[in-house]
């Protein structure tokens, strides 16, 4: 049996069985890492202390008292979160690798009393600015189905650890589509919970528009890692309180009923016909599973003024307590977005918070009608590792690549990628599930329902 081929749930049942323990899974994980190294999925990877885990939760195991169903399961931490005994720096040169890293991030804290165990630090580009997985820091992560394309970003590493294999959850942040982009690119379910669902401290440099949340192979791999991340914290004053959630047993509704929104698209952004194809499959694949679908043009698009002049604005934020010699060492495009952000001025911010809110209030009247919003995550596959962006026809690079997934960050609605198949040069395609505010049960209740007909992606090939 080897644990690299299991999700976190057959790591469960391996672990009260006896056939596995999480010593051997932690081992199997780290040598994947080794094996897998070329990708650069982890920035700093702690076997030592991640073995000397695996063995207390073995003792725990085989006295048939696990702290929870994650206690031995091997999970990476994006490079964006605090934690404790692990360097925290943010894909940048202008963060020292000095301590003391003495504090948790509110959801690693609570992996930690689960006893999960943590694996190291995933790769993210510097101060998770950016929708591709690259830093000065760290260089170029790749992804798992083709080494020449990038896996997305900002949770790019993440992503990757999953699709290879490397431990069946990583946790990653979303502020402009994050989780969700990589997922798409890499094959992996990537949830990005509704705002305040997984308590976040410190704040993002962008606010509430950054979520914290799992990467997984299945769906009910994320739906378990909820049940433990999404515990209160009193550290984020925005934090929703704890709601005693049947995050497992939702996971068995289906969509018989359900009322499902499609959009091919939003705000006219043109989808790669194979992108769009495979979608229209997954969407009819739902219609088959008794749910009640119908194509419309949601209220909501490119909304590219707003989320440009949030994002940017925060961008800025983040730099101001560089010094001269810092910034000189960040990547230029990351200091050309923070000097167009301190160009924002305070009636621009308040006027793209406004929009928000009308955005936020037209999605719940939506959803008054719709229980779920179905669209492409992303309008195309991978593209090329080593840039921002991809080139439109025109040879020039296309910054609206990402056109399908901030909304939902403006919105704070819980939303999901998930695999929906590959394309003919192999690469796979997400089907996003965005769900009315809270409704994050519901959700993964969709999501499962078309994981049991679809069936989950195989791993790629190292």
């Amino acid at each position: 049996m080897d644990p690299t081929q299991l999700d976190a749930t057959a790591l469960g049942d391996a672990y009260r069985s006896g056939a596995l323990s999480p010593v051997e899974a932690t081992r199997a994980a780290l040598a994947r890492i080794e094996a897998g190294a070329t990708l650069n999925a982890f920035c700093h990877v702690a076997a030592e202390a991640g073995l000397q885990a695996a063995r207390a939760s073995e003792a725990r195991w085989r006295a048939a008292a696990p702290l929870s169903a994650l206690d031995g399961v091997p999970v990476g931490i994006k490079d964006l979160l605090l934690t404790k005994g692990m360097p925290t720096r943010r894909g940048s040169l202008t963060t020292s690798p000095d301590g003391p890293w003495a504090d948790d991030a509110p959801c690693v804290a609570r992996l930690r009393e689960a006893g999960a165990v943590l694996l190291g630090k995933t790769t993210t580009p510097e101060f998770g600015w950016k929708g591709v997985t690259d830093s000065p820091l760290t260089g170029i992560t790749r992804n798992p189905w083709n080494t020449g394309r990038t896996p997305g970003g900002s949770s790019g590493g993440a992503a990757v650890q999953v699709a290879a294999g490397m431990g069946p959850i990583g946790i990653g942040t979303d502020g402009g589509g994050s989780i969700r982009i990589p997922a798409s690119f890499t094959g992996v379910l990537g949830f990005k919970p509704s705002y305040g669902r997984v308590p976040a401290w410190p704040a993002s440099q962008v606010g509430t528009l950054a979520h914290a949340g799992p990467l997984t192979r299945t769906v009910a791999d994320a739906a378990l890692a909820m049940s433990v991340i999404s515990g209160w914290d009193a550290r984020d004053w925005t934090a929703l309180p704890t709601a005693q959630l049947d995050w497992m047993g939702a996971l068995h509704r289906g969509i018989v009923g359900r009322r499902i929104a499609y959009a091919p698209t939003l705000g006219g952004a043109a989808v790669d016909p194979e992108v769009a194809a495979l979608v229209r499959a997954a969407v009819e694949q739902m219609a088959a599973l008794g749910a009640i679908v119908e194509e419309v043009v949601p209220p909501i698009g490119v909304e590219g003024t707003t989320i440009a002049n949030l994002w940017r604005s925060g961008c800025a934020r983040g730099q101001r307590a560089l010094t001269p010699e810092q910034k000189a060492l960040l990547e230029p495009a990351l200091r050309a977005a923070a000097e167009e952000g301190a160009k924002v001025t305070l009636a621009q911010w308040h006027d793209a918070m406004d929009e928000r809110g009308r955005l936020g209030a037209a999605m719940r009247a939506f959803h008054e009608q719709w229980d779920y919003l179905v669209l492409p995550t992303m309008k195309l596959t991978a593209f090329a590792v080593g840039q921002n962006a991809p080139l439109g026809a025109d040879g020039q690079p296309d910054f609206s690549w990402n056109a399908l997934c901030y909304q939902f960050n403006l919105t704070g609605q819980p939303a999901a990628s998930i695999p929906c198949g590959l394309t003919a040069e192999g690469l796979p395609v997400g089907l996003q599930v965005v769900g009315q505010m809270h409704d994050d049960l519901g959700v993964l209740a969709a999501c499962a329902a078309y994981e049991r007909a679809r069936g989950p992606l195989p791993l790629p090939l190292l």
